[in-house]
Order: structure tokens, then C-alpha cells, then sequence
């Protein structure tokens, strides 16, 4: 591999950094592992790199998190059987629906946080690849729909479908 030219290096240390947080949680969320995740955010930045060198990019975090997305379904695709499972660690939940640190130590709403939270996990791992990517870019990474609709390659309709769909399997499941 060639070193990267100034200017993309350059690029790279501005763009990319400030998003590992965020390409790491949809890689662990997608890939379902958070060792394999690192390996795929790892790629991710190797790919970006090497794009920055002819590339121009106006808005960074759905340019990066498609380069992610794309990483993930690839290395998913050569490494990984297709019936695993992931329930995900108590930092995705609060990624997810972060505790009130302001409230004070109550052992009981702390108990059913955590049961609450290991039923959300489940629920969200439990959600077909289409609609856990649009829902883990929304309302994990934050992503505006067009963002999302861009990393995805998607049109903004389906964007928004795949996400109510999610949000409403969510909700069923949950309400069980």
C-alpha cells in the first residue's frame, strides 16, 4: 500500500476521528460483536483514507457511515454464518436511553432500567438487518433522514418506512 498523500491524511484527521464513536456502535450493532466491530471501523478508516485522496466530502458522518455500512455487509458476507444472534452490552443501552445520573441511587428503578433495557437490546437485535441499520443510524447515531438515506443508498421514503416499521416492531415487542 502507498502512504497517503498530505492533503488526504489532512482530510482524514478532520473527518474521520471526531466519528469513530459512532461508526464503531453501527458496526457493533450490525456485525453483532463488538471485537469484529473493530476490525470493521478499522477497514472502514482504511477505505477512507484511500478515498480522501480524490474525494471532496461536504458531509462527513453519512459519507463515513456508508463506508461503514459498506465494510460491515462485506465482512459480514465473508466471515460470518448467518443465524447468529447478539444481545449487545450495558454500553449500548446507554447509547440508546441513557440512566439519569441526576436521580438519586434507587435500587428497584435501577433493577427494572436494567431488565427494561436487556428486553430493548433483545428487541433491537432481534430486528432484520434493513430495518436495525435505519433504526441504529436515527436514533443512535442521530442521523437526519437524507443522511441516512445517503449512507444507505435508499430513497428517503424507504428511509422513513423501514424506520416506522422498526420503531413499531419495537414498540409490539416491548409491549408483550
Amino acid at each position: 500500500m502507498t502512504a497517503a498523500s498530505p492533503l488526504a491524511a489532512e482530510r482524514f484527521r478532520a473527518i474521520v476521528p471526531p466519528l469513530l464513536d459512532d461508526a464503531y456502535s453501527l458496526a457493533k450493532w450490525l456485525c453483532r460483536d463488538a471485537d469484529d466491530a473493530h476490525d470493521i471501523v478499522q477497514e472502514a478508516a482504511v477505505r477512507a483514507l484511500k478515498a480522501l485522496a480524490t474525494t471532496s466530502v461536504d458531509r462527513p458522518k453519512p459519507w463515513f457511515l456508508a463506508i461503514v455500512r459498506n465494510a460491515a455487509l462485506t465482512w459480514m458476507a465473508r466471515n460470518r454464518r448467518k443465524d447468529l444472534a447478539f444481545a449487545g452490552d450495558l454500553a449500548d443501552l446507554e447509547t440508546v436511553a441513557p440512566l439519569d445520573a441526576d436521580a438519586g441511587p434507587d435500587p428497584e428503578a435501577a433493577l427494572i432500567a436494567l431488565e427494561d433495557g436487556v428486553r430493548l437490546r433483545k428487541a433491537i437485535a432481534a430486528l432484520p438487518p434493513p430495518l436495525l441499520e435505519v433504526l441504529v443510524m436515527r436514533d443512535v447515531n442521530g442521523l437526519a433522514y437524507r443522511d441516512i438515506a445517503e449512507a444507505t443508498g435508499l430513497p428517503m421514503g424507504t428511509v422513513m418506512s423501514r424506520l416506522a416499521r422498526a420503531r413499531g416492531a419495537l414498540a409490539k415487542t416491548l409491549k408483550a
